[in-house]
C-alpha cells in the first residue's frame, strides 16, 4: 500500500489534483464553522471598551511605534506565565483594532503592565529610560509630557471603533470629551457618570501636571489599564469548576 504514492509522483497532474483536494478539505474544516458561529471569542467578565482617555493613549502608543519592541501577548508557557502572569486571553484584545499581540520583544511584554509600576515611575521612564533601567535601549519620550493632548476628534475615534465592532453607545460618544477630562480630575462632577460607563476606570492626574491634559496623561492611563480588566482569581476558579 505504501508503494501507491508512486502514481502521484509519476503523474504531475494527478498530484496537483490531490493537493487541491487536500487543501480544499482543510480550508473547509477551518472556514465553514465561521459562517454559523456568532463569535470565536469567549466573553470574559470585566472586559470593556477603552475609555476615551485610554483610547487616546492607545493611539499614541501605536503612533510612537511602541509595538515594534513590546508585544502584548503572554504565551501559555511556564516561563512566560511565571514572568508575566496569566497567559493572554483573546477576549482581552477583542476591542483592540489592531491588536498588539506579537513575537518581537526588544523590551518586556506589556500585557500585564497595569498597576505594576506607579505613575511616577512611568513618567520618569518615558522622560529618561536609562535612569531606571540602565541597560535599556528605549529612546526618551520627554516630549509627551510637554505636548498637550489633542482630543478634538475623540468622538470620531469612538465612532470609528464602533464601526468595526466596539460597542460604544451613543451616550458614550456624546460624552466622550467630558469623560476624557473627568478621568484626569478626581473632583470632576462627571466622576460617577464616567465610572458607570467605564467600570473600574482609574481616575487621577497621571502626569502630575494639573494645568493641562498632556499626551503623557493619556499614554500612562492606557498602560495602567493593560491586563487589569479581568479578575483572574475569579476566572481561574470558573475554569477549574468547568
Amino acid at each position: 500500500m505504501l508503494d501507491r504514492h508512486e502514481i502521484f509522483e509519476k503523474h504531475g497532474w494527478l498530484l496537483s489534483i490531490g493537493i487541491l483536494v487536500a487543501v480544499s478539505i482543510g480550508g473547509l474544516v477551518e472556514i465553514a464553522p465561521l459562517f454559523y458561529l456568532e463569535s470565536t471569542i469567549e466573553e470574559v467578565d470585566g472586559v470593556r471598551p477603552y475609555s476615551p482617555l485610554e483610547l487616546a493613549g492607545r493611539n499614541i502608543y501605536v503612533r510612537e511605534g511602541c509595538y515594534t519592541c513590546h508585544s502584548q501577548m503572554v504565551r501559555p508557557l511556564r516561563d512566560e506565565v511565571e514572568r508575566y502572569g496569566h497567559y493572554s486571553l483573546a477576549a482581552e484584545s477583542m476591542y483592540d483594532h489592531p491588536f498588539q499581540w506579537g513575537s518581537k520583544r526588544t523590551g518586556p511584554d506589556l500585557a500585564r503592565l497595569g498597576g505594576k509600576y506607579s505613575d511616577e515611575w512611568h513618567r520618569q521612564h518615558m522622560i529618561d529610560p536609562r535612569s531606571l533601567v540602565p541597560e535599556s535601549v528605549m529612546p526618551p519620550y520627554k516630549l509627551l509630557a510637554e505636548r498637550a493632548l489633542d482630543y478634538r476628534q475623540i468622538e470620531n475615534d469612538l465612532k470609528a471603533n464602533r464601526m468595526v465592532g466596539v460597542p460604544y453607545t451613543d451616550e458614550m460618544i456624546e460624552n466622550a470629551k467630558a469623560d476624557l477630562e473627568a478621568q484626569v480630575d478626581p473632583f470632576s462632577d462627571n466622576y460617577d457618570a464616567l465610572l458607570a460607563r467605564y467600570p473600574k476606570a482609574q481616575i487621577r492626574d497621571f502626569d502630575a501636571n494639573p494645568r493641562e491634559i498632556t499626551e503623557m496623561d493619556a499614554l500612562i492611563a492606557y498602560m495602567q489599564v493593560l491586563g487589569t480588566m479581568v479578575d483572574f482569581s475569579t476566572y481561574e476558579a470558573e475554569e477549574n469548576y468547568r
